[in-house]
């Protein structure tokens, strides 16, 4: 083989050597952008599906509603007992002192004295477990018969009607937390044994979303501003569920007859040309009423119908204010 052929053979293997690196590279970036491709499906499904779940969230809220509380079984519940110094500890080790029969080899290098010596020491140190035991029981037992006695003499108060005793009980136990968490606020008044005044404050700009996603068929997450008319149908189901909701978690909580629930947002004043917190849906809901919805079924919207209720909706422009109802 001549100078040359070596010399066109070595140029030839090394252009082969630089394809193949190419073609390495040119895969290497062809899975890089397939799996970016891939990343940006499945963001745009999870997207997609957090803000369905959002939506669906939002004219749901009246579906869901904590246990109801029975205060009679509250005020009836025995009191927690009171626990008794036991001495099984000590008793277990007073037992193997008395059972302990020294061996033959235990006589012969004379360790019989050492072992009693040492069950003895056993039986102050389980003298002093049962002690420790009997303490933590015994702190245990005094937190439990003081919330006992506190949730008794709460539970008392409402069954006779006490008002103090009505705030008290929603104070402690916060039934409107979820409402709250989607960015609305609740106010009270317990205006008799039988009757509440609510005013559920809607943070529309937190709760309700101004933009709707979707996934188009190449996989990519569209972003768009959601319709007027969809946004504001959106925003008066959400409104009207959260009204249903607090009603029967308030009914749930308290021996209420009925509840005023009145929602308020931030409004344009055409007069002064300022934003006004102003009600826009005022509705008095009484608790045989409320009872007879099939909360799985009925149109949010669709159930103010069946109560007394103040409100003025349009698609096209949304809510507008209403005067909140005379009792």
């Amino acid at each position: 083989m001549t100078l040359n052929s070596v010399l066109r053979s070595m140029a030839a293997s090394a252009r082969r050597a630089e394809r193949e690196s190419i073609r390495r590279q040119r895969e290497n970036v062809r899975q890089m952008k397939q799996y970016v491709k891939q990343q940006e499906v499945e963001f745009a499904a999870l997207e997609v599906e957090q803000f369905e779940n959002r939506v669906a969230l939002l004219k749901t809220m009246h579906q869901d509603c904590s246990i109801p509380w029975d205060w009679k079984r509250v005020n009836d519940s025995p009191q927690p007992e009171k626990p008794y110094k036991l001495d099984k500890n000590e008793l277990i080790a007073v037992n193997d002192l008395n059972n302990y029969e020294p061996s033959f080899l235990d006589k012969l290098f004379r360790k019989v004295d050492k072992k009693i010596s040492a069950f003895n020491e056993q039986i102050t140190v389980s003298k002093n477990k049962d002690e420790v035991e009997y303490k933590n029981n015994l702190s245990k037992y005094e937190v439990e018969y003081k919330e006992w006695n506190e949730i008794r003499d709460l539970s008392a108060k409402i069954l006779a009607g006490n008002i103090t005793a009505y705030k008290e009980a929603i104070e402690e136990v916060n039934p409107f937390s979820e409402i709250s968490e989607i960015g609305s606020s609740i106010e009270f008044n317990v205006l008799s044994r039988d009757l509440i005044d609510i005013t559920f404050n809607v943070n529309t700009s937190e709760a309700i979303p101004s933009e709707e996603k979707a996934q188009l068929k190449s996989g990519k997450l569209s972003i768009k501003e959601m319709p007027k008319v969809k946004f504001f149908e959106l925003y008066q189901d959400y409104v009207c569920s959260c009204v249903l909701r607090v009603a029967r978690e308030i009914f749930a909580l308290l021996p209420l007859e009925k509840a005023l629930i009145t929602a308020v947002a931030e409004l344009l004043n055409t007069q002064t040309g300022y934003l006004e917190t102003q009600p826009i849906l005022s509705v008095l809901i009484p608790k045989l009423t409320l009872d007879r919805l099939n909360f799985n079924s009925i149109d949010p919207s669709d159930s103010m119908r069946n109560f007394k209720c103040n409100m003025s909706f349009k698609k096209t422009v949304g809510f507008d204010i209403v005067g909140k109802i005379k009792l």
